[in-house]
């Protein structure tokens, strides 16, 4: 496994396991073991997900080592502030039954269309995160869905930088600005949809690169993410599937051929805008 560096000197797996919408516990635990056995070692979830418990369980059958998996979790929208995500952050603890997290990021920036304090919301609750940190409960804190614009309006309190911003990267949705954002100020990019919505695997300049080089349409997405230096977490349903994702290691993407994915248009997006969404508050 290939690992990224944090600009703090943390260094996480290049890609996870993604259990977004992944709530059954027997599959659960069938995904875990299968994912370890292939070299996953970074396990991404939620509050949201609702599926800490399983996990934890997950980990506990199969006698998954705690210092062995980089645990990535995030607080909801509900929890935004000082106090509220402090206290997020223990409820998940008890729920993943271990006494810190790798990784805490905040899931969404408060929206401007709904909080007209958006960014006096996002303060409070980063500098929630900076206490977690402080306190060793996470050894890393990041945000995630956070524009270019909800970074800068941070930047003017926070203490310590966000170390990570997870967002949708792939070929159809390639977020130039926030990237390129993220790169100048050393803040890992970590795509949480490296595949889109499924979409952009059926796109033909995709596709005949994906002949030309015997590997799939996917494994292509995520070697582009990770010759731009992202990390990714593809989440699969489907066993079979992991160890495809993983085998990304024996084959490079010329320059030619970085350039070709870079020209793929817009092609299945999530379509969730961060500013706009109302349903995730």
């Amino acid at each position: 496994m290939v690992n990224l560096s944090l600009y703090h000197g943390m260094s996480i797996p290049c890609i996870g396991l993604g259990t977004w919408q992944i709530r059954d516990r027997k599959l659960l635990s069938e995904l875990l073991r299968k994912a370890y056995d292939v070299g996953y070692r970074l396990i991404d979830t939620a509050a949201a997900y609702s599926n800490e418990i399983g996990i934890a369980k997950a980990m506990e059958s199969n006698g998954l080592h705690r210092d062995e998996i980089v645990l990535c979790d995030k607080v909801w929208n509900a929890f935004r502030g000082y106090e509220e995500v402090q206290m997020a952050c223990r409820n998940s603890l008890k729920k993943l039954k271990t006494d810190y997290l790798d990784i805490y990021l905040i899931h969404w920036p408060a929206a401007p269309r709904l909080h007209p304090d958006w960014e006096s919301i996002n303060a409070e609750t980063w500098r929630g995160m900076e206490r977690l940190l402080q306190e060793g409960l996470v050894r890393a804190i990041g945000v995630s869905n956070f524009k270019t614009h909800h970074l800068e309006a941070l930047k003017k309190t926070y203490n310590i930088k966000p170390m990570i911003n997870q967002i949708e990267f792939h070929p159809g949705v390639q977020n130039t600005e926030i990237y390129d954002y993220c790169k100048a100020h050393d803040i890992l990019i970590q795509a949480s949809s490296p595949l889109g919505n499924g979409e952009i695997l059926s796109n033909e300049e995709l596709m005949e690169l994906a002949k030309e080089k015997g590997k799939s349409a996917a494994q292509l997405c995520l070697r582009w993410a990770f010759q731009k230096g992202v990390a990714m977490i593809p989440k699969t349903a489907n066993p079979s599937r992991l160890a495809e994702n993983m085998d990304l290691f024996d084959f490079q993407l010329s320059e030619e051929e970085m350039k070709r994915i870079d020209k793929i248009p817009y092609c299945g997006g999530l379509g969730i805008d961060s500013d706009e969404v109302t349903e995730f508050g």
